[in-house]
């Protein structure tokens, strides 16, 4: 799949299928979440499963399609992707595409990769590190993953496929996405010559709003709704695509300075050729899985992601999980078997919502095309914008332009 040089290849198209089988570990983003309090941290980093990956009640594990699925999922994705390859870029400006690295240092002694001065380190995972950089051509600040191709090409996560896999899908991938609520991959530095490889993104600095006044924790149901419907706009255009995030969370959610919500990190996204969004996977990060991803069955991407979207506002609104054990098996008992609580004194729209979303059956949950249309959402602001990708609005500007023609 990749070329002796290691060199990360320029194919990307709109709409493009591509197959990932296995969940890195992230980089942490440079927000700040509310969590401080709970004592079960580990539950809620999305590298934790047990020996088989799955829920460990009276179902198989969430693996058993067994060693020939992943390849053969594998195999498929990387023939759709050469097929797609020549369809072009669904964004208005291209991702920048350089070939050449070079390290130095700046008059203060601080490195710098190409024109970006180093600052400080905001994260770290066990493919990368994630930095924070100044660009000494347009002073902006940009977040950086940086990894070492040898270090990836060692990391073998499938039988057919190593770690360089993983982040060669994400560069893809985000290299179609154009939206506001979505954060925008800039720059790819790839230098055949060198084994460091860039991913410049837009870096998002604003963190979590708290209200004064609200319960510990809690963001309060405005904060929550104008969050909400951001979360909602970015993940129907990725759904529109036929694209599932696969790990919607608040670490994964980072806020401008100007309450802008975007969604980020999509080293664990997949993407489907059309609407056939069936998955099997273990699942990620626990206290946000769907209960049909903790039974070891086949299950719908964009329905988990709806779910995780749930468990995401609750958050929000009360500052604690619907589902938390003490331990990994017993967060997954509560998901699959406990039922939803909710406060008494809740707003009724609001209760409607969340138990709409957090519908343990995936057949019977709110998709987002109702969370876009429901009351409490829709609030005093109106129905949320819908956004055309470029592609599109370039084809009905086009048609547009046509009709005045024929006009005249």
């Amino acid at each position: 799949m990749f070329s002796k040089s290691y060199s990360i290849a320029k194919v990307m198209g709109c709409c493009s299928c591509f197959g990932f089988t296995r969940k890195p570990k992230h980089c942490r983003r440079p927000t700040s979440g509310y969590n401080k309090n709970l004592s079960q941290e580990f539950l809620l980093d999305e590298e934790i499963e047990d020996d088989d990956g799955s829920y460990n009640g009276e179902i198989t594990n969430t693996n058993s399609g067994g060693e020939s699925d992943v390849q053969c999922c594998t195999k498929q994705s990387e023939e759709i992707l050469r097929l797609r390859a020549q369809n072009g870029i669904c964004r208005q400006f291209p991702v920048k595409e350089t070939q050449k690295v070079v390290r130095s240092e700046d008059e203060n002694g601080n490195k710098m990769v190409n024109e970006y001065v180093h600052e400080c380190k905001i994260g770290a995972g066990s493919y990368g590190k994630v930095v924070l950089y100044r660009s000494r051509l347009d002073g902006k600040h940009y977040a950086i993953k940086a990894f070492r191709k040898s270090h990836l090409l060692k990391l073998r996560v499938a039988p057919s496929e190593t770690a360089m896999t993983d982040v060669f899908r994400e560069v893809l991938i985000m290299k179609m996405l154009d939206h506001p609520n979505i954060v925008n991959l800039i720059e790819v530095i790839d230098d055949q010559e060198s084994d460091n490889f860039y991913m410049v993104l837009e870096y998002v600095e604003g963190k979590w709003a708290c209200q004064g006044s609200d319960p510990p924790g809690g963001l309060g149901e405005e904060t929550s709704r104008k969050y909400l419907r951001d979360i909602v706009s970015g993940l129907k255009y990725l759904h529109a695509h036929n694209i599932v995030h696969g790990d919607i969370k608040p670490d994964n959610l980072l806020v401008t300075r100007t309450g802008t919500l975007k969604i980020g990190d999509f080293s664990v996204s997949q993407v489907f050729e059309d609407d056939n969004d069936e998955l099997r996977r273990s699942p990620g990060t626990p206290v946000f899985t769907a209960p049909e991803c903790c039974l070891g069955l086949t299950y719908h991407g964009k329905a988990a992601d709806t779910w995780a979207v749930g468990v995401t506002l609750y958050y929000m609104v009360l500052g604690q999980y619907p589902f938390l054990g003490d331990t990994l098996q017993d967060t997954y008992d509560k998901i699959v078997n406990n039922s939803l609580i909710l406060p008494d004194d809740m707003n009724p729209q609001l209760k409607n919502l969340l138990e709409g979303l957090l519908c343990k059956d995936p057949t019977q949950r709110m998709t987002l095309g109702d969370v876009a249309e429901h009351t409490w959402l829709i609030g005093d602001d109106g129905p949320i914008p819908h956004f055309l990708c470029w592609c599109k609005r370039k084809s009905l500007e086009k048609e547009e332009s046509d009709g005045s023609n024929i006009l005249k």
